[in-house]
């Protein structure tokens, strides 16, 4: 038998052509293959709100799907930077995803600190939906609408005030660009969540909140708050006859917050491919688009680039608010 020898150079050489082919192999059986165990889906915030009620019937139909347990994970903290940090730094396969709020982009734009970076550290799978938010006063002001804050927040005497989630908050950030955009003088209250917030509002040691649906809905059914306006550019289905910000004289006002699920960036792109259409199917689901009708929400279907185009514009114009506002995180 003839014996072969090979030098090193020819062996590395035709590793070299190996390896490519392998690479390419990869991630199509990780796909082929996906998933073979139970999913985890964090949410990055505590148990019990309205953002963890729609990922919680989110992971529910999701499993019916794919036919494997989604398991739902709380890391609250941080307004959600601490969720968020876990899942960037989780293997890229698909088994660990973020299920993100708009607080997710505007905690970047803020400057909050973080160990990722929304747009690098991360893969966009699907955005579920968006809602508005709603502007609510405590009762002792009798406040009927947007008018009557914008009269009240133009003199600085009267030492207007509005809360938030927290600093870098969706609420924060709204309440700042309403007040660039009428020239209003209102200090911002941040709380460690919306809770807190919401129990100071009903008390009337703050005034004002720019609140999410699932935050002040109930309160907002019982009376126990004034609604003026919605945020976003059309009414909700919820408030018919409550007018929009813009409708109530505020020019370019469209706020609204959304739901969407990402994964570590580097996740085998045929993996984000078939938890974007299984994500899109759960979210038209009957259980999750009443959930998210029931928060005055409507569900969203489309490819991971439209929630990639969605993170890069509102990145854009949460930075430009902070930038007018000179905010400082510390």
């Amino acid at each position: 038998m003839r014996k072969l020898n090979f030098s090193r150079r020819q062996w590395l050489a035709g590793l070299a052509l190996c390896v490519p082919a392998l690479a390419t192999l990869t991630p199509a059986q990780a796909a082929d293959d996906y998933p073979s165990h139970p999913i985890t889906l964090v949410v990055p915030f505590a148990a019990g709100g309205g953002t963890d009620s729609i990922a919680r019937d989110l992971a529910r139909t999701l499993a019916d799907r794919l036919g494997r347990s989604v398991v739902v994970e709380n890391r609250g903290g941080g307004g959600g930077a601490i969720g968020a940090g876990m899942v960037a730094n989780a293997r890229p396969d698909g088994y660990t995803l973020l299920f993100a709020t708009s607080t997710f982009v505007t905690n970047s734009a803020a400057g909050v600190a973080t160990n990722y970076d929304v747009q690098k550290s991360f893969a966009p799978i699907a955005l579920l939906g968006r809602g508005p938010l709603l502007v609510v006063a405590a009762k002792d002001l009798k406040l009927k609408g947007i008018a009557d804050l914008r009269t009240l927040a133009a003199k600085p005497e009267n030492n207007l005030n509005f809360c938030s989630a927290g600093n870098g908050s969706i609420n924060h950030l709204a309440g700042e660009l309403f007040k660039q955009k009428t020239d209003a003088h209102m200090t911002h209250v941040p709380y460690k969540g919306s809770g807190p917030a919401t129990v100071d509002l009903l008390a009337g040691r703050v005034q004002v909140f720019f609140a999410t649906v699932p935050t002040i809905l109930p309160q907002v059914k019982d009376h126990r708050v004034d609604l003026l306006a919605v945020t976003s550019k059309t009414r909700s289905p919820l408030f018919p006859d409550v007018p929009t910000v813009e409708e109530a004289g505020v020019p370019d006002y469209d706020i609204s917050t959304w739901w969407a699920v990402l994964a570590p960036a580097g996740t085998p792109q045929a993996i984000i491919d078939k938890l974007n259409k299984d994500v899109n199917a759960a979210a038209a689901d009957k259980l999750v688009a009443q959930r998210l009708k029931d928060e005055g929400a409507e569900a969203f279907s489309g490819p991971p680039a439209a929630l990639a185009q969605t993170l890069e514009s509102e990145l854009k114009v949460w930075r430009a608010v902070v930038q007018k506002s000179g905010m400082k995180m510390d």
